[in-house]
């Protein structure tokens, strides 16, 4: 998949380009339509999953500002049944969450057997967003890519399938974004005056997502780079990565129960 970021691979955001759409080209109807058949065969491997109550999914989305996770989760899980799936947004942490290890509050929201758990953000910002405004210090910052590598490893000895996507836009679709947040009414809820602060730090997030992806990027946990400027396109790489990884696992259906054609139902 040339999206994956291969073990080892060095990152450079400038030369992935966010506006790609690939073989898709000029037929967004038909890449929509795409779309809605792996939404109707997520939602069979998330029941199969489901019943068959032995492996756990993962899925990290990481993204600057407007990138589109909450657009990637109504999208991609449409019709997906919500009981076996829960979205973890992790927002600034409580003094409770900050009074142990970063990684406590993360912990207790992985998936458990037959579950597909979406972290809108994670852990990660532990390594983004803490680096860029100087939250802790560098010697602290620096080694929680060791700390995340071993972590994510753990889970995935436990039977954990982890994908980690970064949506990728482009500075000015970042401000087109925002200027849409500004003057479509039923958008302007979502405007804030930090999204601006933070626009003005685009080079150091950059700086530190490929760090972060460079860094923690592993055989078993990788991170995938999709291009984000096209919304369409975006859910529809997300899907299909995410179809073939659950394919990829084989699962079937528990047996039933011993004599069950025999049984009669009154």
């Amino acid at each position: 998949m040339k999206y994956k970021i291969k073990q080892g691979d060095k990152v450079d955001l400038n030369k992935w380009d966010p506006n790609e759409i690939s073989e898709w080209s000029g037929d967004k109807k038909k890449a929509k339509e795409k779309l809605l058949e792996l939404n109707k065969k997520l939602e069979q491997l998330q029941e199969l999953l489901y019943a068959q109550h032995k492996h756990k999914i993962l899925i990290i989305l990481q993204a600057m500002d407007t990138g589109g996770k909450d657009g990637v989760v109504r999208a991609v899980f449409e019709g997906v049944n919500p009981s076996g799936v829960r979205v973890a947004s992790f927002k600034v942490p409580t003094q409770d969450e900050i009074d142990h290890d970063y990684l406590w509050r993360i912990h207790k929201y992985t998936p458990g057997s037959g579950e597909i758990v979406i972290f809108n953000r994670s852990h990660y910002e532990d390594v983004l967003v803490v680096r860029v405004h100087q939250l802790v210090s560098k010697d602290v910052w620096e080694k929680r890519y060791e700390h995340i590598n071993a972590f994510e490893k753990m889970l995935t000895d436990e039977g954990t399938l982890i994908l980690k996507f970064f949506l990728h836009i482009s500075n000015e679709e970042q401000k087109e974004r925002l200027l849409e947040r500004q003057t479509i009414p039923e958008k302007q809820w979502k405007f804030s005056n930090g999204d601006l602060n933070e626009r003005k730090l685009w080079s150091e997030y950059q700086a530190a997502y490929e760090d972060a992806l460079q860094k923690t990027s592993t055989d078993c946990s990788p991170w995938y780079v999709i291009p984000s400027n096209r919304n369409w396109y975006r859910n529809l790489m997300i899907a299909t990565i995410l179809v073939k990884a659950l394919e990829s696992l084989k699962m079937e259906y528990p047996k039933p129960i011993d004599g069950i054609e025999k049984i009669v139902i009154q």
